[in-house]
């Protein structure tokens, strides 16, 4: 009896932490990325999505990213661009948990609300004065905002839909870190209303209580924009 309760106490053990687990820690020393499977297929092991380099071949340049001072084009409908410095663009950070990103604002330009379904993201303002804010899940959905200014650090909870605005009238710079190797985006206006193929216009005329000719109108406004 007690032998079987302390099999049931381990897999249940088990199955919180696999359950609970974003990135998991790396078993080795590192994992880089391969950008080439078909290169080293035979010899590669599959590990977090990204194959493992033959850590004999791997070099300093695999744990290198250049580029992150120069200033990304914000000449776009949001007047924002975010470059992201993840596992796809540095392979060295595969299974290490851990991703960076650059955000530029244009004066008044924007980063519109929307999810990281996989990492929690710390922001820290290098220039301008930035509004931010995160909506918590149902059914509170409360809302946390502040506004930063040069050096200011705030928090978005993984998951939390949120935002970050430039309220200047000058361009704005901010470094992101985000948990994960690719913690991923989903950007609420393109994923309901760009998506591809579209959502059903009387979903979104329901969900949104929108007459369907304003849903149609939105999706044709987003399809042109993201395709």
């Amino acid at each position: 009896m007690r032998k079987a309760y302390i099999v049931t106490v381990a897999l249940f053990a088990l199955a919180f932490s696999l359950a609970s687990a974003s990135d998991p820690d790396p078993l080795q020393d590192f994992c880089v990325a391969l950008k080439d499977y078909s290169e080293y297929s035979k010899s590669a092991v599959f590990v977090n999505g990204k194959f493992c380099k033959d850590p004999k071949l791997v070099k300093a340049e695999d744990f290198f990213f250049e580029g992150l001072n120069i200033a990304g084009n914000t000449d776009n409908k949001v007047g924002s661009n975010v470059t992201t410095v993840n596992v796809d663009t540095l392979p060295g950070l595969n299974t290490l948990g851990i991703s960076l990103a650059r955000i530029d604002f244009a004066p008044y330009g924007e980063n519109p609300p929307h999810t990281h379904p996989r990492g929690t993201e710390i922001l820290v303002v290098v220039e301008g004065t930035l509004f931010v804010g995160f909506v918590t899940s149902n059914p509170e959905n409360r809302l946390f905002t502040k506004t930063l200014n040069k050096g200011d650090v705030f928090v978005f909870p993984v998951g939390l839909i949120h935002f970050q605005l430039n309220v200047g009238k000058t361009n704005a710079i901010a470094i992101s870190g985000l948990s994960s190797q690719n913690a991923g985006v989903i950007t609420i206006a393109d994923a309901v209303f760009g998506s591809n193929p579209p959502v059903n216009p009387d979903v979104l005329t329901k969900a949104f209580q929108l007459d369907k000719n304003v849903v149609e109108e939105l999706q044709k406004k987003f399809e042109v924009d993201n395709y």
